[in-house]
């Protein structure tokens, strides 16, 4: 699935982080979400890698990058952790400056690496999200039987880990349906790829501590820094028929944290990059050119 691309395995701060990358032009860091890995992007890869070079990875906790061990606080799965992993991985690959992409929960730790290290990220783009702190603090019934797992996941170990994994295909293949458009159509070859992560019990212990961290060191970070807006240009984008854009003012939700945004909606749901590669792909391209 991506052909010209090169497999490397990354030593990031003790955590070995697997990724592709290839490509030729402006260095372009790609975040996948939940419950996926690096692989998501590979409709839209290839449609890329004539203009940028891409780096792919594996946030920690997820596919085939390593899964730390944790603490009371989350911490290590904190977003700001995550984006100190990516600096340190494009670092490696002899980049100082990039443009981040980032779907779901890739968009969290692009967020967060574009407040930490606002010298790194050029421009970053944010896919099918509106700020952590702000669809926490706008949670309704809607919101919160659509999104259902938000609440789930952060339970204390190991309630979901034990439910989720009595069945993890099961699971995940019922998500990713019920956040895709109705007829949204995944490459076999993908889905069977998220399986065999997902199976594993620490990928599943794992990525609940990210959203465990998400619902408390998380939102502490963001409140600190609720005062300072991001510098760089923020492209949103988000699915027309999914939840997000029935739920939230996208775009008013970014300009609350960021000073020149722009973006819209693409027909699909919530997979952008796998829904609609091509017209998610234009909007990518005119903005990071």
């Amino acid at each position: 699935m991506f052909n010209g691309f090169t497999s490397a395995t990354i030593e990031a701060d003790s955590v070995s982080i697997n990724l592709k990358h290839g490509g030729d032009g402006p260095p372009v860091l790609l975040l996948h979400g939940y419950p996926q890995t690096h692989v998501m992007w590979h409709r839209i890869a290839p449609m890329m890698a004539g203009d940028y070079t891409l780096v792919a990875p594996d946030l920690r906790g997820y596919g085939d990058t390593s899964k730390p061990p944790t603490d009371a606080d989350h911490a290590p799965y904190s977003k700001r952790a995550m984006a100190a992993d990516m600096v340190a991985v494009m670092a490696q690959l002899g980049f100082d400056e990039f443009h981040v992409v980032g779907h779901d929960r890739g968009g969290r730790v692009g967020h967060r690496l574009a407040a930490d290290h606002p010298d790194k990220v050029k421009k970053l783009a944010v896919l099918d999200i509106a700020p952590t702190h702000h669809m926490y603090a706008e949670t309704d019934k809607e919101f919160a039987t659509g999104y259902y797992h938000w609440f789930f996941l952060i339970q204390p170990a190991d309630l979901p880990e034990r439910l989720i994994g009595a069945d993890p295909e099961y699971f995940l293949r019922k998500k990713m349906g019920h956040w895709s458009a109705d007829g949204a159509v995944f490459d076999p070859a993908a889905m069977a790829e998220y399986i065999r992560c997902f199976s594993n019990p620490a990928t599943i212990h794992a990525t609940c501590e990210d959203y465990r961290a998400a619902a408390s060191i998380d939102l502490g970070h963001d409140e600190a820094d609720m005062g300072v807006k991001l510098t760089c240009p923020v492209l949103a984008l988000w699915g027309a028929r999914g939840l997000v854009a029935r739920r939230f003012d996208v775009l008013s939700a970014w300009r609350e944290r960021a000073e020149n945004v722009s973006g819209g909606t693409v027909d699909c749901g919530h997979f952008l990059a796998e829904e609609a590669p091509e017209a998610t792909y234009a909007a990518l391209r005119d903005f990071l050119q």
